[in-house]
């Protein structure tokens, strides 16, 4: 499984208020997600557009700091969007969920993929060297 589809399924697993969950980039291109492909396009989307309105808003107030964090409460559910760098998670859940562990868990999700560990280059095949018997030990 890939690192994003298995960081996915195991925030899926561990979070238990979050309904669909997506990974994307800041230019919108989903990563990874727990919905079908147009949903997920869907939910990116939306969450991207709701990042820069965001940013817009902090922008104009002059702050000098990056969107880490976002929730909207809608009458249906929440929609919750998690950024790390270039990285961001939005989830969607039901109403009144608990904010706090929401977002630590999208936030562990974040950091885990962060650390997915560089493809490792596959270990060289030792070769056994015959032994003459004219060896120094």
């Amino acid at each position: 499984m890939a690192p994003t589809a298995q960081a996915l399924a195991d925030l899926t697993e561990i979070s238990t208020q979050v309904e669909a969950a997506v990974v994307f980039d800041r230019e919108g291109t989903v990563l990874g997600s727990t919905v079908d492909d147009e949903r997920a396009g869907r939910l990116a989307e939306a969450a991207l557009e709701l990042v820069r309105a965001a940013d817009e808003a902090v922008t104009r107030a002059d702050a000098m700091e990056d969107l880490v964090q976002l929730d909207v409460a809608l009458a249906d559910g929440s929609v919750f969007v998690a950024a790390d760098g270039d990285r961001l998670i939005a989830a969607t859940t039901a109403p009144e969920p608990t904010v706090g562990l929401v977002f630590y868990d999208l936030k562990s999700c974040l950091r885990g993929l962060a650390q997915e560990p560089e493809a490792k280059p596959k270990p060289r095949r030792r070769t056994a060297t015959k032994k003459t018997g004219d060896e120094k030990p």
